[in-house]
């Protein structure tokens, strides 16, 4: 009898190439796409829209839980405009070299969006599209060839965690900021990929010994 293959397996092996937007240098899957392609090959699929957290100095943290064959997994995604900064409820002014940039203030709009956005990053979680976010252009075949837990286990740790030198770089930065306003720019220089949990509880540390 042929072994059924693992929900990363399947959902992994599906090329979404067809249903992505491109924004700058950005690729963005559809999620009511994502959702349904989601649910036709695992019906059992649920997901769960956390609390949005906000934090003055770092911005809003949206939250999705999916769990699928009864496995759950969490994710999260900051709250950004189209230059990639994160957004308050206030609009703010930043310096660059090319002169001050204004970042809007975010609206239940931008906030109801990033949300959409997290779910098909919770999604990519189970292998629905996770080669998008792994800059390649068509699922890796040869994944499949991998234990489902030698699979998975390497896409947590690829989504999750920063190098020690990385996070003993960070925390020099933040201690040579002496300014609340300092804390934010550097959040906001950061790759959106590592705006993560471990990251932002540096930053909120930081901004607490500041105030």
């Amino acid at each position: 009898m042929e072994k059924k293959k693992s929900v990363f397996e399947r959902l992994s092996a599906i090329n979404v190439n067809g249903h992505v937007e491109k924004k700058k240098d950005l690729t963005y899957l559809s999620w009511p796409w994502a959702w349904a392609e989601v649910k036709r090959e695992c019906p059992d699929a649920r997901y769960v829209i956390k609390e949005t957290e906000f934090d003055e100095i770092l911005g809003f943290m949206c939250h999705t839980e999916v769990t699928i064959e009864g496995e759950t997994l969490e994710m999260w995604l900051p709250v950004m405009d189209g230059a990639n900064k994160s957004m308050l409820k206030k609009r703010y002014s930043y310096k660059t070299k090319f002169g001050d940039k204004t970042v809007e203030a975010a609206t239940s709009f931008d906030v109801n969006k990033t949300i959409m956005r997290c779910l098909v990053k919770n999604l990519a979680m189970f292998g629905l599209g996770l080669y998008i976010y792994a800059g390649e252009d068509l699922p890796d075949t040869n994944d499949l060839d991998k234990s489902p837990t030698e699979t998975k286990s390497k896409v947590v740790v690829d989504e999750i965690t920063i190098t020690k030198d990385q996070e003993n770089q960070l925390i020099n930065s933040l201690n040579a900021c002496t300014e609340l306003g300092h804390v934010l720019e550097l959040w906001n220089e950061l790759d959106p990929q590592y705006q993560i949990k471990s990251v932002q509880k540096l930053f909120t540390n930081r901004k607490n010994q500041l105030k």
